[in-house]
């Protein structure tokens, strides 16, 4: 759903006591928390089920535990279960008490039923902050905007995830993720900030290896040249032998020393689509240095 506001929206009142159950999901970013949402939720104070999934954007400070009890479980005394994701963003430029993981956390000190699991983010290039907080076991089938504070956890029925953020992903990160997410088929990853953690020759037998056995689509549009030598060329690195990725062909290009590195891709086998954003035409050589692949192009980003 996309929670927009309207009139007629916001002027109806009706309270709804016969509800017991009650699921709001919204993979579109709103900032009708507490125009639309909040009111909306105040609505059904019979409640005995609710499933609240939103993503909430511009708002002065992050929904936590304290948001919740104040302005939506306080007003449902009959509410026996709860199952929610929230993701809210907001700005940190004038901000003077920014809160912390802990003080997040410690918000949801009173939720005695259910395991609750948050973490948040500050990202100094966008002057934004982040928060995460969810019930866990996790539910959806989708997993966005996950940073290096991810606390782990497993997550058995998410396919899709995006990773994000401003300071680089290291090896151990990679291991983590595929462990957390064990039938995760649809990766994105969007971080232009290089590993610190590097390998400085191709000894790498110490490591231990990455594992996503059904990743079938790979989005690296928006990734440092490092993270596509990572899944392209790591011989640590296990895909499934069914996977497309996405690339830029200047960032592809650089990684593979213009189609030329002596070492193949550890993983091009394995390639059955690659799609390349920013070339018109596919030259031979590029499809000589993926002969068991299916290419295509795509000329604008």
């Amino acid at each position: 759903a996309d929670i927009q506001s309207s009139q007629q929206i916001i002027e109806n009142m009706e309270i709804l006591p016969n509800l017991k159950y009650f699921s709001l999901y919204s993979n579109v970013e709103t900032s009708g928390y507490d125009e639309l949402i909040v009111p909306l939720l105040n609505r059904m104070f019979n409640l005995e089920e609710l499933s609240l999934y939103v993503k909430i954007c511009d708002k002065n400070t992050f929904v936590d535990g304290n948001d919740l009890k104040k302005n939506i479980l306080n007003n449902m005394s009959r509410l026996k279960k709860l199952q929610f994701y929230i993701r809210s963003t907001t700005g940190v430029l004038n901000q003077i008490n920014i809160p912390t993981n802990e003080d997040i956390q410690y918000t949801f000190k009173d939720f005695h039923n259910n395991h609750i699991i948050s973490y948040v983010d500050y990202f100094t290039d966008t002057q934004r902050g982040q928060c995460h907080i969810y019930s866990y076991p996790y539910t959806l089938n989708e997993y966005y905007k996950i940073t290096n504070n991810f606390p782990g956890g497993l997550y058995k029925c998410v396919t899709k995830i995006s990773l994000y953020d401003e300071r680089p992903f290291e090896y151990k990160f990679f291991l983590r993720i595929a462990q957390s997410f064990p039938y995760l088929k649809e990766l994105i990853i969007e971080n232009m900030k290089p590993r610190n953690d590097k390998p400085k020759s191709d000894d790498n037998q110490n490591l231990p290896i990455i594992e996503y056995p059904h990743l079938i689509t790979l989005d690296l549009t928006e990734a440092h040249l490092d993270y596509i030598e990572l899944f392209l060329f790591d011989t640590k690195m296990r895909l499934s032998n069914n996977i497309s990725v996405v690339v830029i062909y200047q960032a592809l290009r650089r990684v593979t020393e213009k189609f030329t590195r002596n070492a193949a891709p550890s993983n091009g086998k394995k390639l059955h689509r690659l799609s390349l954003l920013g070339k018109y035409r596919i030259p031979k050589y590029v499809k000589e240095y993926f002969p068991h692949t299916e290419i295509c192009n795509c000329e604008f980003l």
